[in-house]
């Protein structure tokens, strides 16, 4: 027995404008997709439920190729520093928050973001000694490639002026070599190693919340990367499975596989796809760092520090022996690329140690590219893990980075697709919004909503239909499930978007507007819109 959908726009993403009157699915898959009069006839007896779409527009489920699960959960319960727009109201908040907290209890944030600073201010270790004297501090920049950590802290971990630099991060000092509190990329694990170790039941508020949000807008998967990060594989790989299973939650988890905890991953005995909701993919690996701290690996340094062309987490070598572990271990990989330098050693490195199975590998981000390196990237097992919402956070502050020469090269959807190039579509989530509207809009617009101009680079705008596909079947095609996933057909997994209105069609400004009407996940109604 099945359940009948009807009365709506039913877009098969098949081709582009294409629609059906009616879906019947059975199972957790469609069964069939055509005229309502045709579906009612032929599987009339067995119909349980019919589902009136009310004129609302369905498409296949929304998916997130890339995201971070638990950390999008502990955004939503911790403190979040990314809606400040001075360096004043920030320290105001965290004078406050530091008043409510018990002494010597760790004051931890998220989401900071000197861009949105008028002065750029970055703040010195001492001024958050002013800020919270007797509580040690680690706040996270939005990119998670960057921390502030006060004295305290840095006494924690242990960093003086004697400290080095750990490999692929840097301790960020003043003129007489102490250090300022500023750490990028490796540098930071030096202070959340010393920060008191996530609960089970800590991660399992954050899972929970993360899934219940993610579902109110519209999505029914995301691939996700978090086990390496919150005290081990068995207990973050445990708390998934308590959180996403039949008893509770419904949401398709595709778990990337941090390099560091890939070892564990080969020894447990749970298989690739332990449910219907969660399954085991690439081996993620981060080559270099971001943007916004200026570490992302350029090839040429940048344009507003001449001094810095970026942080290599990895050498050369050490990069390909990680592929090669991967290959050993029988996984694709999933490489953290932002800079241009970035890509073309992850390319060397994937290209040294070519797939071992037909599983794709993955370029998450390609956040700046040259023509030789596009062209190195059309092969049939790579895929581009874009995140349109880069576009309005990056710009215009990006320009000033990497100065008018490459900024052609930068954040370049339209010519990765043009080019033949497989993309799939996510948010980076905590970093920017998971909301999968916010992207598509992103691709379409590429500005900020309140911005009047045509866009930033309106060349590398997508249409409606190109970003729609990169969170359903480039989201599918992602992880090898072009055949079920992402497209409504028969013998696809019964995953839908129901929304308020048709964001084919609609003016750009008009998708931000739209509503969820329904999230559906394996024929079950996950979120319903309040009525």
């Amino acid at each position: 027995m099945g359940t009948l959908y009807f009365n709506g726009t039913i877009y098969t993403m098949m081709r582009e404008g294409e629609t059906v009157e009616a879906v019947f699915a059975e199972g957790k898959d469609i069964r069939d997709a055509g005229s309502l009069q045709d579906l009612s006839e032929k599987y009339g007896c067995h119909i349980k439920e019919k589902v009136d779409l009310k004129g609302a527009v369905m498409f296949p489920g929304f998916v997130d190729s890339h995201l971070h699960i638990i950390g999008h959960g502990e955004k939503l319960i911790r403190r979040n520093l990314s809606h400040f727009t001075s360096a004043e109201e920030m320290g105001s908040y965290l004078k406050k928050e530091a008043e409510k907290e018990k002494p010597g209890n760790w004051l931890l944030g998220d989401g900071w973001n000197e861009n949105n600073f008028l002065d750029r201010k970055i703040f010195h270790c001492h001024e958050l000694d002013e800020l919270a004297p007797n509580h040690p501090m680690l706040l996270s920049r939005v990119c998670r490639h960057a921390s502030l950590a006060n004295s305290k802290a840095l006494a924690l971990a242990g960093i003086t002026k004697e400290t080095e630099n750990p490999e692929g991060g840097i301790i960020v000092r003043d003129e007489n070599g102490e250090p300022t509190g500023y750490l990028l990329d490796s540098a930071s694990d030096l202070v959340k190693d010393v920060v008191p170790p996530a609960t089970k039941e800590y991660l399992f508020t954050a899972l929970t919340a993360a899934v219940k949000d993610l579902l109110s807008m519209g999505l029914t998967g995301g691939h996700t990367e978090d086990l390496g990060y919150y005290g081990g594989f068995d207990k973050t790989i445990s708390v998934f499975q308590n959180v996403l299973n039949d008893r509770s939650l419904k949401f398709k988890a595709h778990l990337l596989v941090h390099h560091s905890v890939a070892g564990d991953y080969q020894t447990t005995s749970l298989h690739k796809s332990i449910s219907p909701y969660l399954e085991f993919g690439a081996m993620k690996i981060f080559s270099d760092g971001a943007f916004g701290g200026r570490t992302a690996l350029l090839s040429k340094p940048y344009n507003d520090a001449p001094d810095t062309s970026g942080v290599a987490i990895h050498s050369p070598q050490a990069l390909k022996e990680l592929v090669k572990q991967a290959r050993e271990y029988q996984m694709p990989v999933a490489v953290h690329t932002i800079g241009d330098l970035s890509l073309e050693y992850t390319l060397d490195a994937i290209g040294a140690y070519p797939p071992v199975t037909k599983e794709r590998d993955r370029i998450i981000h390609a956040g700046l590219v040259r023509p030789e390196l596009i062209e190195r990237m059309k092969q049939p097992s790579l895929i581009i893990d874009i995140q349109p919402s880069f576009v309005p956070s990056d710009f215009p502050w990006l320009i000033e980075r990497l100065g008018m020469e490459r900024v052609p090269y930068a954040l370049a959807w339209k010519t990765l697709l043009s080019n033949g190039l497989h993309c799939a579509g996510g948010s980076d989530a905590p970093i920017e919004t998971a909301n999968p509207l916010e992207g598509i809009y992103a691709a379409v617009a590429r500005k900020k909503p309140e911005e009047t101009h045509e866009g930033y680079r309106p060349e590398e705008k997508l249409t409606p239909y190109e970003a729609v596909q990169l969170y359903t079947a480039g989201s599918a095609y992602a992880i090898n499930k072009e055949e079920e996933r992402g497209k409504i057909a028969p013998g696809f997994e019964a995953d839908f978007t129901v929304l308020d209105r048709d964001i084919l069609t609609s003016e750009p400004e008009d998708i931000r507007q739209a509503r969820v009407v329904y999230t559906i996940i394996n024929n079950s109604i996950e979120y319903r819109a309040a009525t």
